[in-house]
């Protein structure tokens, strides 16, 4: 026996229907920073994801191809297991539904509810999509065609979908009758559905108008698993599909070690349109096999982009591997995790993933590490000093922002926000950087009586990259080793479990010359690259040409207002520090920035940017460009802004101008 605490975390197990893109691959790469986490606090682990192998659709895409469905999805699982071994995904379980396994325990699953009463045979009648393996009420479909009588003939899902009418003979399970104890299970377990609103949505949307009993076999195909009793009928993707959660840990198969020691499960993790599935027909079918719930189902949002959601016909899918292939694995999981808020959805853009590293990566972490390793072999012969506080005035300050990032970081990867996880690290980042500016080094170099506040100096840096490598750890497969090989830090406990920053071993020796771990990349040439990447790029849909088409005209048009030199010499354009950022009571736009000008008494700028920065607190310490000499204007009746942020707009995507750190608050632009 053992006292080791156990995490038991999954993903949905993956439909084998085509490549997987960038939005498919957010899920795995979550779920991998939280079994990472986890692991970092010294716990037991176990990490399942896997394919989901059964159905028509694939029978149809097997039949087409002239190959049996084996062959199919064999090829497929492989192609994903490939993928995820190339994005570090360190998974300890792939459940396949056509595991022997698995399909054993399926059927003892199945024919326990049908010994109960759960399970009942009828005959169903309705409208279904084979490509979302569901099925719709006439009610429920996105847009319906009929016929010259009125009469529905056909239609498409929310999806987009085509839906076909269906009746057969099918079983069903009688969701129906726990209804009730569902309702009541979500009052007294407030956090099993997260976030909150998800829980709504399920309530609101399809248990108080009437939950419906499920249809969970189908006689119209034959790759899946049949039902014992009645081999006609084959068990639909449902109970097939859910049940992987149990049968990849052994339930229902002679060695039930794995079930014992990790079901119930502490999260698992889900796209925002299959959480009904994860939220209502799951923890009804766990509680009639008599069998606990998981403590927590999140449901994630999508990954978008700015025309929606990717698809193949709109030329804007993106895959991971092409990504990775040129930027790098951790830019690829850094990007994932940092531009997707908790629940909600994210929209990704060429030009802010470029943005995020050669501005999150390459200038802040990257240039961090860089000036530390070359100062520390400049003016300390490349070994570490020893962690003496309190030599600068700025030490305390150091150390006490670390520890509450320390804290902050926890609380955030404890409820898988990763996203404000990172944001907490950059924090720490930032203020390292300004720690350099603050202390000046280059300064202090040169007075003889100095020399032991130089050596402070350089050991707090080390120190504060030590944490950031630390931290990083469950977000970065890579970097953080890189850190530490670059800082001379052979460490044998990186556990983020009561991390200090006072606890920097000594005798580190730098490399000779540090190596840059995130290069800068030419903005223009990797959009293009990124762009031309996507699915369509030399074939083009009309409605992604004419999109194309007025973008470059509504360029064009602005370029051609041209002003005259004098006018532009009316424009004061300076750079300030950002001090502060919070939210604007009643605005769902406005964000309010404190900026240092330069000037003794600063200054207060409104910026309608809310939506396009959701984790501003990372812009604190970021040197920014603005309008200094326009009007005051009092906004939202008692807020006056004395001036504008500069940024760039594009595609609808808002981006604040940035400017390097070294650059000084107050400085004139021209």
């Amino acid at each position: 026996m053992t006292d080791k605490k156990t995490f038991y975390i999954t993903t949905p197990i993956y439909y084998p229907s085509g490549k997987l893109h960038i939005g498919n691959t957010y899920t795995t790469v979550l779920a991998d920073s939280a079994a990472r986490y986890h692991r970092l606090l010294n716990e037991d682990v176990y990490y399942l994801t896997g394919t989901d192998e059964h159905g028509l659709k694939i029978e149809q895409k097997a039949d087409k191809m002239g190959i049996s469905p084996k062959e199919y999805v064999d090829g497929m699982a492989a192609d994903i297991q490939k993928l995820w071994q190339s994005l570090d995904i360190t998974n300890d379980g792939f459940i396949r539904t056509t595991d022997e396994i698995h399909e054993k325990a399926l059927t003892k699953i199945f024919n326990q509810l049908l010994a109960q009463g759960d399970i009942y045979k009828g005959e169903y009648e309705g409208w279904y999509s084979v490509d979302d393996e569901e099925y719709f009420t006439e009610s429920q479909l996105a847009e319906v065609y009929r016929d010259g009588e009125g009469k529905v003939i056909g239609g498409k899902a929310p999806s987009g979908h085509e839906v076909e009418l269906v009746k057969e003979e099918s079983y069903f399970f009688a969701m129906s009758k726990y209804a009730d104890w569902l309702l009541d299970y979500y009052q007294t377990h407030p956090k099993f559905i997260q976030p909150e609103t998800r829980m709504n949505e399920m309530i609101n949307n399809f248990i108080k108008p009437g939950l419906e009993d499920l249809a969970v076999t189908r006689t119209s195909f034959k790759w899946g698993v049949p039902v014992e009793s009645d081999p006609k009928h084959v068990i639909y993707v449902w109970i097939d599909a859910l049940s992987n959660y149990i049968t990849a840990l052994g339930y229902g198969s002679d060695d039930t070690t794995l079930y014992d020691k990790f079901w119930p499960a502490n999260v698992q993790l889900v796209g925002k349109e299959i959480v009904r599935f994860h939220t209502i027909y799951w923890p009804i079918m766990l509680h009639a096999l008599g069998l606990p719930l998981p403590e927590t189902v999140v449901g994630h949002g999508w990954l978008t982009m700015r025309d929606g959601k990717m698809s193949k016909s709109k030329g804007n899918v993106v895959y991971p591997d092409v990504l990775a292939e040129r930027y790098g694995v951790d830019a690829v999981r850094y990007y994932l995790l940092r531009a997707m808020p908790f629940g909600n959805d994210g929209i990704f853009t060429p030009e802010d993933f470029v943005a995020k590293v050669n501005y999150d990566l390459a200038n802040d972490l990257g240039n961090l590490l860089n000036r530390t390793v070359a100062m520390i072999n400049k003016y300390e012969a490349g070994v570490i000093p020893e962690l003496q506080t309190g030599a600068t005035q700025f030490d305390a300050e150091l150390i006490e922002l670390t520890n509450t990032v320390i804290e902050n970081y926890n609380l955030n990867m404890h409820e898988l926000r990763v996203s404000d996880a990172l944001a907490e690290v950059w924090k720490l980042i930032a203020r390292a950087n300004k720690y350099i500016d603050e202390t000046e080094p280059w300064v202090l170099a040169k007075d003889t009586e100095k020399q032991n506040v130089l050596a402070s100096v350089m050991a707090h840096l080390a120190g504060a990259l030590r944490v950031i490598a630390i931290l990083l750890q469950p977000a970065l497969s890579r970097t953080p080793q890189a850190i530490f090989n670059q800082l001379g830090l052979a460490e044998t406990n990186l556990s983020i479990e009561n991390l200090k920053f006072q606890d920097l071993p000594t005798g580190g020796h730098v490399v000779a010359k540090g190596t840059p771990i995130f290069p800068r990349i030419d903005v223009e040439a990797e959009v293009t690259y990124i762009r031309e990447s996507m699915i369509g790029g030399g074939k083009e849909t009309a409605s992604v040409k004419k999109e194309k088409a007025k973008a470059v005209h509504d360029e064009q048009t602005k370029i051609d207002e041209y002003i005259s030199f004098e006018d532009f010499e009316k424009v004061a354009l300076r750079v300030a520090e950002i001090k502060s950022v919070s939210e604007i009571e009643g605005s769902n736009k406005l964000l309010k920035f404190e900026l240092d000008d330069g000037t003794q008494s600063g200054r207060t700028i409104l910026s309608g940017i809310k939506k396009w920065y959701p984790e501003y607190q990372y812009l604190v310490g970021k040197k920014v460009a603005f309008v200094a000499n326009l009007k005051p204007r009092t906004m939202m009746k008692k807020y006056v802004s004395e001036g504008m942020l500069l940024s760039a707009e594009k595609d609808g995507k808002v981006t604040l101008t940035l400017l390097p750190d070294e650059i000084e608050a107050g400085s004139e632009l021209g």
